[in-house]
């Protein structure tokens, strides 16, 4: 098929070339202006490709990759060079896979590509990591878009086990969940059909909690601290509306004694998040809630005296433990 006549996501948004372009141009087009350099060869005489990198036209970023420019390299494009320059086989996997189909809060480097276990590759350019899989169906590889990638619920899986810590494979999960890129039994799908998943228990636990509501480390934190204490478990999430109608989102609410926890981030100490907590809030208040309000790192701080508040304040609307 002609590339005139193919699309990719990472097309969208630029200017399309003009109708009378010619096929190396409609390459670069679809390939956020990256190609390798057997690429460049089907195009171009190899004096022809050392002319546009002498002249400062392209940029080499690797020994067989070129940018056809010479400006700072984006992160898409840097997507693109480690699929070039790992082979025809390779695809993006774990966070950069995950990112590059929309996941937020989690920082861009290393690029993480994903070859089945039998292949081979070339050298790769500095700051990607290679991860090899025995397991790689069809429903794993995004069938559109470009450079390839896997799956949402394959990237978070694989994101969670390749994270350097518990903790980031916790936020990951909790971030697929929240940014609404995986939803259900997703990942439980996935980690029963890969032999050898690292994290395997902490990887289903995060998704079942966090499907159930808790959105965030810190929720998770809370969820497991209550547990632990054999407190009642609250409702995650529940959806109120405000005077306005506008929907919102409680972080933990006890329904039947009616008082709502609220574990704040440092999206809270923004002025304007400020505000519009103080709002909910009063709100809470007015409408015969209870409200407890804990930063996030007095959960791993200083469980007893959340324990303790939490404990009187359900105990003040009428528990019984």
């Amino acid at each position: 098929m002609s590339l005139r006549r193919t699309s990719s996501t990472a097309a969208w948004g630029r200017r399309l070339p003009s109708d009378d372009a010619d096929e190396l141009t409609w390459l670069l087009f679809h390939q956020d202006d990256v190609l390798s350099l057997d690429q460049a060869r089907r195009h171009l005489s190899a004096k022809a490709i050392r002319h546009r990198v002498a002249a400062g036209m392209w940029r080499q970023v690797h020994r067989a990759v070129f940018v056809a420019h010479n400006g700072p390299v984006s992160a898409d494009q840097l997507r693109w060079a480690a699929v070039l320059a790992a082979g025809p086989q390779a695809l993006l996997g774990g966070l950069t896979a995950a990112q590059a189909g929309g996941l937020r809060g989690f920082p861009g480097r290393p690029v993480h590509i994903l070859l089945p276990a039998s292949c081979r590759r070339g050298s790769l350019p500095p700051g990607v990591l290679v991860h090899r899989t025995v397991t790689l169906r069809d429903q794993d590889v995004l069938a559109v878009g470009q450079p390839r990638r896997t799956m949402p619920a394959r990237s978070i899986v694989d994101a969670a086990q390749w994270a350097p810590g518990d903790q980031e494979a916790r936020g990951i999960v909790a971030a697929a969940f929240q940014q609404r890129l995986v939803a259900s039994d997703d990942l439980h799908q996935i980690v029963d059909r890969l032999p050898r998943v690292r994290r395997r228990r902490l990887i289903l636990a995060t998704a079942s909690d966090a499907a159930g509501g808790s959105h965030s480390v810190a929720e998770l934190d809370f969820l497991g601290l209550i547990r632990r204490a054999g407190l009642p478990e609250p409702t995650r999430q529940k959806i109120r509306y405000d005077s306005t109608g506008r929907r919102r989102y409680l972080d933990a609410y006890f329904e039947q004694w009616r008082v709502h926890v609220e574990i704040d981030g440092g999206q809270h100490l923004d002025p304007r998040a400020w505000w519009a907590d103080m709002c909910r809030q009063n709100a809470l208040w007015v409408d015969g809630d209870r409200l407890l309000r804990f930063p996030a790192w007095a959960l791993r701080a200083k469980p007893d005296e959340v324990l303790t508040q939490l404990r009187a304040a359900l105990r003040a609307a009428g528990w019984l433990g």
